[in-house]
């Protein structure tokens, strides 16, 4: 079994809701609620779930943007939580994000010069001409070209600006790179280029990704193992082939019935999600897919399933599989 990189026990973020003159709390939204995994090194880890699971918000929270509520996230057996500023900034050269968003994530006033060394200042790695070097061989490695150097963010594609955006996250030749949709604001024909890249930079540099996505089409492609979130939980993870294969959670299966198949003469049993995604701020009892799932029983309704393995590496939250 590889070295384990990354545990996540016990995660969460509950962000407060205030209200009034006073600006008292009058509740919480919980982005993040009891999310637990690990990532071995080497691999690719997809993380799945739609608009407001609480996904990007794990991602965030792992590079410590911001403070988890509870929980712990340990790396490299270190627990990142409890560290000082000083402490995390050492950390940071190991662990990099990708944004969703290519040229919200790039500053419009700096070259691309200046883009790729600002890391490289910060931990103060090289001298000028040594940074320099470093900027013209990252730019070859994602498929530009030195001379690229010298533009600004609007002068480039929207494929081009991410792959400037996955330049910048390999300058500290970090151990793990979080990619937070990277490829959801680009053309199909773009996404499979930047997915390729990403595929071919990891053999390259021995890297371990996380890779947030809402796309369960994308995440196959990439990803060694995938966990499914909904309303801020990890309700199902299991090894990629398995959850394309065999998915145990009826809310994985109504998203896996949704993904597109290319052959025109294949049916597909769709699966149609009824009702609304639940306010993480006032989530159901119970189960919190209860409301909108077909296989859904008493049980469902009173009390929250336990996350558990149900065979060798395939976790879920389900109660069909807990009695």
């Amino acid at each position: 079994m590889q070295e384990l990189l990354l545990e996540v026990n016990g995660l969460k973020k509950y962000f407060p809701i205030k209200g009034g003159v006073l600006g008292r709390k009058k509740g919480e939204v919980k982005a993040v609620d009891q999310v637990s995994f690990f990532v071995r090194k080497g691999e690719t880890l997809g993380i799945v779930g739609e608009s407001g699971c609480g996904k990007s918000t794990t991602g965030r929270l792992i590079m410590r943007l911001i403070e988890a509520s509870d929980g712990t996230i340990k790396f490299e057996d270190k627990d990142i939580t409890k560290m000082s500023k000083q402490e995390l900034r050492k950390i940071r050269r190991d662990i990099q994000m990708v944004f969703q968003d290519p040229f919200a994530s790039l500053n419009p006033r700096h070259t691309v010069q200046r883009i790729l060394e600002e890391p490289l200042i910060v931990h103060g790695i090289g001298s000028k001409e040594e940074r320099k070097k470093r900027v013209n061989e990252m730019l070859e490695v994602v498929g530009l070209s030195s001379y690229h150097a010298k533009r600004y963010p609007h002068q480039f594609s929207g494929g081009q600006r991410q792959r400037i955006g996955i330049a910048r996250a390999l300058m500290t030749k970090p151990k793990l790179v979080i990619l937070d949709e990277p490829v959801s604001a680009l053309d199909v024909s773009i996404q499979a280029q930047v997915l390729n890249l990403l595929k071919d930079i990891q053999k390259e540099f021995g890297l371990t990704y996380i890779f947030i996505a809402h796309d369960l089409g994308v995440v196959k492609h990439i990803s060694d193992r995938v966990g499914v979130m909904y309303l801020g939980r990890l309700i199902e993870l299991a090894e990629s082939e398995e959850i394309y294969g065999n998915p145990k959670h009826p809310y994985t299966k109504a998203l896996l019935s949704a993904v597109p198949v290319p052959d025109p003469t294949v049916k597909r049993n769709r699966i149609p999600l009824t009702g609304e995604l639940p306010s993480p701020s006032n989530p159901p009892s119970g189960c919190a897919f209860h409301t909108r799932c077909r296989d859904c029983f008493d049980l469902c309704k009173k009390t929250k399933p336990e996350y558990r393995e149900i065979k060798n590496g395939h976790y879920v939250a389900c109660h069909l599989y807990n009695r």
